[in-house]
């Protein structure tokens, strides 16, 4: 596996540990956008992982969400592609 794959896959993740998490808490997307003051499509896009917010946007995602950032990478991949 090469290391865009790779990085592709754990963006990937973490757009679903943070779909996970938005629908656990019974949001919907753009109540969560709302809340961490971003794009509606913005939050779909992370999601299905095609867009790799800044760590800044993570930390309001995570602040919307009430959880710790740490939350957001859990059961992401941190195995570095050879």
């Amino acid at each position: 596996m090469g290391k865009k794959q790779a990085a592709d896959e754990r963006c990937l993740a973490l757009g679903q540990k943070i779909k996970k998490l938005r629908e656990l808490r019974g949001q919907t997307q753009e109540g969560l956008a709302e809340k961490a003051d971003i794009d509606t499509s913005y939050i779909g896009q992370i999601e299905r992982g095609l867009r790799y917010p800044s760590l800044k946007v993570l930390f309001r995602i995570a602040d919307a969400l009430n959880v710790k950032i740490i939350e957001l990478f859990k059961e992401v991949s941190t195995q570095k592609a050879k």
